[in-house]
């Protein structure tokens, strides 16, 4: 078999992997973060990978940390975190702006202590937030303070293709010589 025959074979073989596995995928895997002064939150997002009628995916899990105390869980869909009564989270993310809903998501972490990040349509410009609850929940350890959130979805995708296409461009090149 000649050498340009088997880079096509392996090529192709990369297409319907790569294929499979995104037929497969139950499942997407987003990188979040977000800041403000003495503030550093990040990690990740594990989502649905059907989005809803406004663009949507339902967040179905979440690691990483908070100033340093690891995430240790996500609030219910559907609760508040203590100390924001009654304002119960959606863990609703999206890739376009605004990417959160006026609910948000909700988190706990190793300390205690919890987060809810938001979008503030109520504000003048509008921008995401956050509410954070230390125990015991009332009281001045409670802040809301403005955030600067973003959350991507890495497209594994993106580097199969491109290996199949240099794979393609080798034996191209050698085929000619």
């Amino acid at each position: 078999m000649s050498l340009t025959r088997r880079a096509v074979l392996i090529a192709l073989g990369l297409c319907a992997t790569a294929a499979i596995a995104r037929t497969a995928r139950a499942a997407l895997t987003w990188n979040w973060h977000y800041s403000a002064p003495r503030i550093v939150a990040g990690g990740t997002f594990t989502t649905t990978d059907d989005a809803d009628g406004n663009g949507f995916y339902q967040i179905t899990a979440i690691s990483g940390a908070r100033n340093g105390a690891k995430i240790t869980r996500l609030q219910p869909t559907g609760t508040p975190i203590p100390g924001n009564e009654p304002f119960a989270v959606d863990n609703l993310i999206r890739a376009s702006a605004p990417q959160l809903t006026k609910n948000g998501f909700g988190f706990a972490t190793s300390d205690g202590d919890f987060a809810n990040p938001f979008y503030a349509d109520f504000r003048a410009p509008p921008s995401d937030l956050e509410f954070f609850s230390t125990p015991p929940f009332t009281g001045p350890g409670n802040t809301e303070v403005a955030v600067s959130f973003t959350a991507t979805v890495p497209e594994p995708e993106t580097a199969s293709l491109m290996g199949v296409a240099l794979i393609a461009l080798v034996a191209a090149s050698r085929k000619r010589r």
